[in-house]
């Protein structure tokens, strides 16, 4: 574990000297509380991940995961406002802390160091503009066209989720020069970690011990949002096999990389794996 904590410790350092710079001091107070109150940097440590296994170095990918780190906190801070979520990673949510008029500055805020970031290279800069006009429809369809089906769902699933895993990983791949055919590759490969990944999420609001997982659980059912197990009425066993069947889909993309031999390689399978079984 020892590989993976230097890259997610490389991450948080690079994440606090970004936020670190932001004016005025106020705002840099309630991006801070925003960033730096925990999470598991999965995103930023994917791209760290791609761009070694894609034949790079890793730290030539850590601003455009930094970035990537920054547009999901952004999108948590809206999500906490529409959900009425009082908490988030077991401390106060930005809007709980500050109200919901300085929440929405922050979560600009974030945007904005972002995309700083990611404007050294065009590619990059498109591939996150891309997924942030995916994760807006899905914020949207959640609201106002909520799924009915389970495909209705999965499609929901891409865009929230499954379409900033796909950016990190292709912004990985991007800052190790790979070819476009790799890149969409490790991009299919991240895009269903992703789904995998809010599938099992849907599980733990439906079956966790809030105290452990870091947030209320209970959310879907209350606010009426369209998780698989309030669109399908699945039981949590059979939303798990789903989360594993785009867990193994995954795992075949990466296949189809054709990156070479590595811990990086092996790390990003065991995400896979990870996703399917995690507890928080």
């Amino acid at each position: 574990m020892e590989y993976l904590e230097q890259r997610r410790e490389c991450v948080e350092k690079r994440l606090e000297g970004v936020l670190d710079t932001v004016e005025p001091a106020a705002l840099r107070e309630q991006v801070e509380h925003v960033s730096l109150s925990g999470g598991k940097r999965v995103r930023p440590t994917l791209a760290m991940l791609v761009c070694e296994a894609a034949g790079g170095d890793g730290s030539e990918a850590v601003n455009f995961g930094v970035g990537i780190e920054l547009v999901h906190n952004a999108s948590l801070v809206v999500d906490d406002i529409i959900d009425e979520s009082p908490v988030r990673r077991g401390v106060t949510a930005a809007h709980t802390e500050y109200g919901h008029g300085s929440a929405i500055i922050a979560s600009d805020g974030l945007l904005g160091e972002a995309f700083s970031l990611f404007s050294e290279d065009e590619r990059a800069m498109r591939v996150v503009s891309e997924a942030m006009v995916e994760l807006g429809e899905g914020e949207a369809t959640e609201l106002v066209a909520q799924p009915t089906t389970q495909a209705e769902y999965m499609n929901l699933a891409r865009r929230k989720t499954g379409a900033l895993f796909r950016a990190a990983a292709e912004v990985g791949a991007i800052a190790a020069d790979a070819d476009p055919e790799t890149v969409t590759a490790f991009g299919d490969y991240a895009e269903r970690v992703g789904v995998a990944f809010q599938i099992r999420d849907d599980v733990l609001d439906a079956t966790a011990d809030p105290e452990e997982l870091g947030k209320p659980t209970g959310q879907d059912e209350e606010m009426e949002r369209p998780s698989l197990v309030q669109v399908t009425d699945v039981d949590p066993e059979t939303a798990n096999d789903l989360s594993r069947d785009r867990a193994d889909a995954a795992l075949e993309a990466l296949d189809a990389t054709g990156a070479d031999e590595s811990q990086a390689l092996g790390y990003l399978r065991d995400l896979a794996e990870f996703v399917v079984v995690r507890e928080r």
